[in-house]
């Protein structure tokens, strides 16, 4: 039988606004039923408990046609897979049943190594309608250098794992021989098999319903719809070029480097220039699609945060830096704490876009996410075990309210692990989980604060720890004050070489995520809140009577 590249109408099926409302809602409750069906039946606790996984829909040449409300950054690994499978595999050898895998920073359009994408193509009646994709963070590449990508793991370009439905076990042999925790990952790579397979069917039965090429149809008008918002929103904009800087550190380099963003509101049009140093030996490094997903996920929360979640939305955005830098790298460059500079990055827009509509931004959010990845070796049973950890922060005050105490924002949105199944799985203790007090930057309403959270091995184990502000502080708007610092405590023998813990059995280290600025005066600072913040340990007294006259 020979199939057909994709499915064209050969015309356009008459819609009306309802089928085309109805047709979208079906498209997120796919994606969203894909992303269940993932995290039910996964293995790892980075995916079970934490959700560190995402699921989209793309058309047949790779669009985006719906992506789960999961974890934004994630779209920049989907925005490059189909399109490197396009470029690698000619569709008119694709058959039903066929499951691409990649992660490549370079070669397969990921953002880092860690995230391994399962993509399949969608056929109906013979042809390919749709691709179902899944992302899930592999916690595995642990304990390594990051000079440079091939000290970071295993790349993979788009490859098959499965051949029209049979299991290219050579291609999961080579997966699985070079990761450290083989059975976590064999078990993830079956729940990412799994939500695929919801994803087929689901979609193949929404065509059934409808017919193909009025879902195709609905998927263009809905792209359509998402680009026509988007343009209404930046038209709202003042018209002008809006410039902010900031500082990015981190432990694994030895100062701060300078990033600015230029932001033109032209019209119905929105360009956003970045400027950054030269790309490092050092895992911070961004790939173009990491910062265009980190550009398309600011402004759309910024102009309508309600706007489909399509490729419709990045039609009127031009996202450009230089080639080569920290914000758009190159090859070999190391990538793997990539969202760290991300998080700066969506700051640096929102410092911009503050100068045109200071109400519908947030000041500066604690700008980090903060990562502890632990590896270790089973006393028992000699296993490698590795267990990765994200921790929130202070969200920033916003122009009517004070800012959310210890969050994810911003590109991650993953969940902390229950200290139950923390110390059921793995041979830690968790001594504290607390927020950080005085950490809000102050202001007529407060940043939220940073969390402090410490570990106990019980076990010996070295741990990675990945976070930012601990030379700079989370800025306030409108004279609001700037958030805590971000930071590392170690206990007594603690052995520390930049961002990397050697802890023996009994040893303690902790996390502390930075805290938030805040928005307004201090001076004009409700009494009654002021009042509130002293009874819950957010400030001391002599904090509230130096800086809000209490």
């Amino acid at each position: 039988m020979t199939l057909k590249p994709s499915l064209a109408p050969s015309a356009a099926p008459a819609l009306d606004p309802i089928t085309v409302e109805v047709i979208g809602a079906a498209l997120s409750s796919i994606v969203e039923e894909t992303g269940e069906a993932l995290i039910r039946a996964s293995y790892s606790t980075n995916i079970k408990e934490r959700r560190d996984c995402s699921t989209a829909l793309f058309d047949a040449a790779g669009n985006t046609l719906c992506q789960a409300e999961h974890i934004p950054i994630h779209l920049g690994s989907f925005i490059g897979i189909v399109p490197h499978i396009l470029k690698l595999h000619p569709t008119s050898e694709m058959k039903p049943g066929d499951v691409f895998v990649g992660n490549d920073a370079y070669a397969g359009g990921g953002t880092h190594l860690p995230d391994i994408v399962l993509a399949e193509p969608i056929f109906i009646d013979g042809a390919i309608a749709a691709w179902t994709v899944n992302l899930a963070h592999h916690s595995d590449f642990a304990d390594r250098g990051h000079a440079h990508i091939y000290q970071e793991g295993l790349r993979i370009p788009p490859v098959r794992l499965y051949r029209a439905g049979e299991l290219n076990k050579d291609v999961q042999d080579l997966i699985l021989l070079n990761c450290q925790v083989p059975h976590e990952r064999l078990s993830d790579l079956r729940a990412q098999m799994a939500a695929n397979r919801v994803g087929v069917q689901r979609f193949q039965a929404l065509c059934a319903k409808y017919g193909t090429q009025v879902v195709l149809a609905a998927g263009d008008a809905l792209m359509d719809y998402a680009e026509r918002r988007m343009r209404a929103g930046i038209a709202a904009i003042p018209d002008g070029t809006y410039r902010f800087a900031d500082v990015f550190d981190n432990p694994e380099i030895d100062t701060t480097l300078p990033l600015s963003v230029e932001v033109t509101v032209k019209g119905d049009a929105m360009t956003l220039h970045f400027d950054a140093p030269d790309q490092l030996r050092a895992g911070i490094n961004m790939t173009h699609t990491a910062l265009q997903a980190t550009a398309y996920y600011v402004v759309k929360s910024v102009v309508d945060p309600t706007i489909l979640p399509n490729a419709g939305l990045a039609r009127p955005l031009t996202v450009t830096a230089r080639q080569g830098s920290v914000v758009s790298c190159v090859h070999p460059a190391a990538v793997n704490g990539r969202v760290q500079t991300c998080q700066r990055v969506s700051d640096l827009i929102l410092g911009a876009l503050a100068q045109a509509v200071p109400h519908k931004v947030t000041a500066c959010s604690n700008s980090a996410c903060t990562v502890a990845t632990f590896i270790g070796q089973r006393k028992d049973t000699g296993a490698i075990w590795v267990y990765l950890e994200t921790m929130g922060g202070g969200g920033g005050a916003r122009h009517d309210k004070d800012g959310l105490d210890g969050v994810h924002v911003h590109v991650t949105n993953t969940s902390n692990l229950p200290i139950e199944a923390l110390e059921t799985e793995y041979p830690l203790t968790l001594l504290r989980y607390e927020l950080v007090d005085g950490s809000g930057g102050v202001g007529r309403y407060r940043g939220g604060l940073g969390l402090r959270r410490v570990y106990r091995a019980d076990e010996d184990c070295r741990v990675r720890v990945d976070v930012s502000r601990i030379h700079s502080r989370s800025w306030g708007l409108d004279g609001g004050g700037a958030g805590g610092n971000g930071g590392v405590e170690c206990g007594p023998g603690v052995l520390r070489e930049r961002d990397a813990l050697t802890l023996k059995a009994g040893q303690w280290f902790a996390v502390v995520s930075p805290g938030a600025g805040g928005y307004g005066a201090p001076a004009e600072r409700d009494r009654a809140a002021v009042t509130r913040d002293i009874e819950e340990g957010v400030i001391d007294l002599p904090t509230a009577r130096e800086i809000y006259g209490y």
